[in-house]
């Protein structure tokens, strides 16, 4: 399914596959929680990079208007269904919900196959000098876009 490491868009949804190794897992070769939350963060990585939002370039553009700026997770609601083992192939599914002034609403699914294992609410802020700042509008408008 995936064309490229950063995975694809498609229907307003970022899709990328990962592969669970042995490092991911507890004793049980069972994925440890905290993983999932990993997983889903290059999934918003990607997805944001496949917008035309390289993160390193963001930095470059924003450094004289937003000095200091970063997107931090402000709330996340998540449910663990069932787990995920050594060798699965997961697909990080990232939608976006809401474009606020300051802040993204999304959703994250891990999935194996047509089996849903994890499920997250997650709201990522923008913030500046440790204060909610606008979104870049470059930013705001390719995410309504791909929605």
């Amino acid at each position: 399914m995936t064309v490229s490491l950063d995975g694809e868009i498609r229907d307003g949804r970022h899709y990328m596959q990962v592969r669970v190794y042995f490092e991911d897992t507890d004793s049980g070769q069972i994925v440890y929680d905290a993983n999932f939350l990993r997983f889903m963060e290059r999934g918003r990585t990607n997805y944001l990079r496949l917008l035309g939002t390289n993160q390193q370039a963001l930095l470059e553009e924003t450094r004289n208007d937003a000095p200091g700026f970063a997107f931090v997770v402000r709330s996340m609601t998540i449910d663990f269904l069932k787990p995920a083992i050594l060798d699965d192939l997961l697909d990080i599914v990232t939608v976006p919900q809401e474009v606020r002034g300051a802040s993204i609403a999304l959703l994250q699914e891990c999935r194996r196959g047509g089996d849903l294992l994890v499920s997250a609410r997650v709201r990522v802020a923008f913030i500046s000098g440790g204060k909610a700042q606008r979104i870049p509008k470059a930013l705001r408008l390719a995410m309504e876009e791909h929605r």
